[in-house]
């Protein structure tokens, strides 16, 4: 009760201001991070039940994603719509900055061996290039494929978690965080893995099977994982709010209480 009372309006937009930077950076790092590491392997989880083998595979930057829809519904629910759009935009600059980047350390002079006539850059002994170029093609090529996926993908969790938050005026959160998850991850999976073949090549596919029961497999394996990631993450979410609600000493609806502290 003392610590409450001590609590001024200055503290507790700085304690305001904390949180939202912790969870945006969670976002922004967790994002760039799986887009670097994107479509570099990928991982075969195929189990057999009742004597059936189910194909299961996702690519390694798959695995950290769903921790960004996480991050978004909690700034959706405790800052408001505005701020986790703020937070979406971030995220897209991040990654034009992180492709720029790559861009830049490949066109400048290394000790790389490059053909004298077309400039390229030479296999090794192994018929690979250089490591960071391997890594700069697959990058460019997920990052390509995530960031249109990740603008209507974001977009759309950030825009269906609060028509079901008016909806049902505020109430049954488990509604709003999952509803809104299920649907744009399957926007942004279908979206991934479709511009991943189509325009970076980078999938493991057989080409002399049919192309598109192979993507539905790469589609399934990764809408599957995300829509479990979704449901368990449900507790921590309400865990979470509940907190983070009292931490931050937002009353009934968290998003006004933050937004009137900021002044709006």
């Amino acid at each position: 009760m003392n610590s409450h009372m001590q609590l001024t309006p200055e503290r507790l937009q700085e304690r305001r201001l904390r949180v939202f930077l912790v969870l945006a950076g969670i976002f922004l790092g967790t994002l760039t991070m799986l887009n670097i590491l994107g479509v570099s392997r990928f991982l075969d989880l195929s189990f057999t039940v009742w004597g059936i083998r189910i194909p299961f595979t996702i690519a390694v930057g798959v695995l950290p994603y769903p921790v960004t829809f996480l991050c978004t519904d909690f700034i959706s629910e405790l800052y408001g719509r505005r701020r986790a759009n703020f937070v979406v935009w971030v995220g897209l600059l991040l990654n034009i900055w992180v492709v720029f980047i790559l861009w830049l350390g490949g066109i400048l002079p290394g000790y790389e061996q490059v053909d004298p006539i077309s400039g390229k850059i030479l296999p090794d002994q192994s018929g690979r290039l250089p490591v960071f170029f391997e890594v700069r093609r697959l990058a460019f090529g997920a990052v390509t494929a995530s960031m249109l996926a990740y603008i209507s993908a974001q977009f759309c969790d950030v825009y269906l978690f609060h028509f079901w938050k008016r909806l049902t005026r505020g109430k049954h959160l488990w509604l709003r965080n999952n509803g809104s998850t299920l649907v744009s991850q399957l926007i942004d999976t279908s979206a991934v893995i479709i511009i991943t073949h189509f325009y970076a090549g980078a999938l493991p596919v057989d080409p002399a099977q049919p192309i598109w029961p192979q993507l539905w497999v790469f589609i399934a394996s990764g809408y599957v994982f995300k829509l479990a990631t979704a449901l368990v993450d449900t507790l921590p979410f309400y865990l979470g709010v509940r907190y983070l609600g009292r931490y931050l000493r937002l009353q009934g609806d968290s998003r006004s209480g933050a937004e009137t502290q900021r002044g709006r």
